[in-house]
């Protein structure tokens, strides 16, 4: 489904919408019941597409792939001179989320620890005014049987969600969306850790941290041990392949000059 006005990074679309026109796409997608998923991007999950051909293709072909990450935005700018918005994934989900209050449109919560889910649905049933959460559930974590996915397929449909806020984490919730297109009648969006940070569970980023690109930074200092290695091994080769195509470009302007 051609949805928006897309761009590539490193050979994978992304929307260039800005803030508001995302959350419009997307409430536009859940009052039709269209059966969509949408990625929520930073250079984690774009490194992992990188080197993850199944992956890659989950990314490619979703309804629409978002910038959440400061260093992806520079790099619309840097590679097709086109100025975005960070759509963060605690801001993106926010704001649908006051959406679906006004416009009744029910959702669903898929994934995460059982306690922190309930804690999550619990915080947005307080404080999201006329929001109708349908249902929610923990999966375990092994992978689900055929006949597992069908009960959650069928749950997910009896309910009547319009959207669909899978938090399992990149790649699984992404691959995850991906088997569930065209299975479930919803609007499904990967949301991560996002759910705990919006719903008090986990802290928030500074503000002028997020606007710098320095989420990374400070989500390593709060677990170093799990994302050193990750972030030193990710954030380079993305720095390397960013540069290298910068000079490619570069090199096919030049020839076309000359």
């Amino acid at each position: 489904m051609e949805l928006i006005s897309k761009k590539p990074i490193f050979s994978f679309n992304f929307s260039t919408l800005n803030f508001a026109d995302a959350v419009s796409a997307i409430i536009g997608l859940a009052e039709k019941k269209n059966s969509a998923y949408i990625c929520v991007s930073n250079v984690h999950m774009l490194m992992e597409a990188k080197k993850d051909v199944a992956f890659g293709m989950v990314l490619q072909h979703a309804d629409m792939a978002v910038l959440d990450g400061m260093p992806l935005c520079w790099s619309m700018a840097l590679l097709h001179g086109i100025k975005t918005d960070r759509i963060a994934g605690r801001h993106l989900m926010d704001a649908i989320l006051r959406k679906c209050a006004l416009q009744q449109l029910p959702v669903y919560f898929y994934g995460g620890k059982a306690a922190a889910l309930e804690r999550a649905v619990n915080f947005i049933e307080n404080n999201y005014q006329g929001i109708q959460v349908v249902g929610s559930y923990s999966p375990p974590f092994r992978p689900l049987s055929e006949e597992e996915d069908l009960e959650v397929i069928e749950k997910i449909k009896r309910s009547g969600a319009a959207i669909v806020f899978v938090s399992l984490g990149c790649p699984k919730q992404e691959k995850w969306m991906a088997r569930m297109k065209n299975r479930i009648p919803a609007v499904m969006l990967g949301i991560g850790v996002a759910l705990e940070v919006l719903t008090q569970q986990q802290k928030s980023t500074p503000l002028w941290m997020e606007r710098s690109g320095l989420e990374w930074l400070f989500r390593m200092c709060k677990e170093p041990r799990r994302l050193f290695k990750r972030y030193l091994i990710t954030n380079t080769g993305f720095i390397f392949l960013l540069l290298r195509t910068l000079l490619f470009k570069r090199n096919q302007t030049d020839n076309i000059s000359s």
